[in-house]
């Protein structure tokens, strides 16, 4: 009896183990089904990622291309900014230096300086020195006793599109 007593139990044991090893073999199979379908949904996002990526890369190049363009062309405007802003401070000179003659030609006319006022202006004037009057009737052109108002007229017309100018410049840089 011991010995059928003994093949008994072993092979109790053997089918205990077998029944074991069937149930964790139908756990792995569980896990490895999920495992499966996790990679498939894996690949999936993988595949979008891969899409976003190349969707992404054209678009950088594009902004790439578009900010080339936008250098090129900023460039180009500010070369023609600083080309016009020299034009414009050498016309502004000009004018001040025909302001200052017209003033001379002016006091010559009416052979007064009207207290040095004007001759002051030629001289600032032509050095290139802005004069700001305290006021605006501080600089006056001179008082024509013989009837010259055309001539006198001119010349503050001048004077005020120059003071004009000048403000503008000065707004402008």
């Amino acid at each position: 009896m011991s010995a059928t007593f003994l093949g008994l139990v072993i092979e109790s044991l053997v089918a205990v183990l077998l029944a074991i090893t069937i149930c964790y073999c139908m756990i792995l199979n569980r896990r490895l089904a999920r495992l499966r379908s996790d990679e498939s949904c894996l690949r999936g996002t993988i595949a979008e990622l891969v899409t976003a990526t190349e969707i992404a890369e054209r678009a950088i190049a594009g902004l790439k291309a578009t900010v080339r363009d936008c250098d090129h062309t900023l460039g180009e405007r500010l070369r023609t900014a600083e080309r016009f802003g020299a034009d414009l401070g050498r016309e502004l000179k000009r004018g001040d230096e025909i302001l200052a003659r017209i003033i001379q030609i002016t006091a010559a006319a009416n052979g007064t300086a009207a207290n040095g006022t004007a001759e002051k202006a030629a001289i600032a004037n032509s050095a290139g020195a802005q004069v700001e009057p305290a006021n605006s009737d501080a600089i006056q052109p001179p008082r024509a006793e013989t009837g010259s108002r055309g001539v006198i007229q001119t010349a503050a017309t001048a004077q005020a599109i120059a003071s004009r100018a000048r403000l503008r410049a000065g707004k402008a840089a």
